[in-house]
């Protein structure tokens, strides 16, 4: 059993399906066990997302991590909510934002910082159209096609 020292975890999906207008960093409210899956790299953000409750407390629902090896009874869910730690002024200027606009939080980045805690990067987001997906497929092809291009040439 190997622990890595850089854990960051991506949520590419993310990028792709929203356009991102702020960045956050929050903590994440987390049992034993479950920050022992996250050192060895066992957590996924994929299909995750934030919502407030009704006391205005944020939470990440959907997160995977996995159970952990050696956790026995003391073991958690894989699949719960778990809060996220940010100030009030964060939490109030978020929850405006997702109420009026209609944007929405999804989780960019998990990591381990210098201190060994467990951050979430998150992001206010807006939905894309599917007509502006299609634009960064094809960007993003011509990118492939020219470096190619400048490859052989040279």
């Amino acid at each position: 059993m190997t622990v890595q020292k850089n854990i960051n975890i991506q949520n590419k999906k993310a990028r792709f399906e929203y356009e991102i207008l702020d960045k956050l960093v929050a903590g994440i409210q987390l049992t034993g066990t479950e920050i022992k899956s996250i050192r060895q790299s066992k957590a996924r953000i994929t299909e995750s997302f934030c919502e407030f409750n009704e006391r205005g407390e944020l939470f990440v629902v959907n997160m995977y991590i996995e159970e952990y090896i050696y956790g026995h009874q003391f073991n958690h869910k894989p699949k719960s909510e778990r809060k996220l730690l940010l100030n009030k002024r964060e939490l109030k200027k978020l929850k405006r934002d997702v109420e009026a606009k209609g944007n929405t939080i999804v989780p960019l980045r998990l990591f381990i910082n210098a201190n060994g805690f467990a951050k979430l990067e998150i992001a206010l987001a807006k939905g894309k159209q599917t007509h502006d997906k299609r634009e960064v497929l094809k960007d993003r092809d011509n990118k492939r096609d020219l470096a190619r291009i400048k490859k052989n040439f040279n």
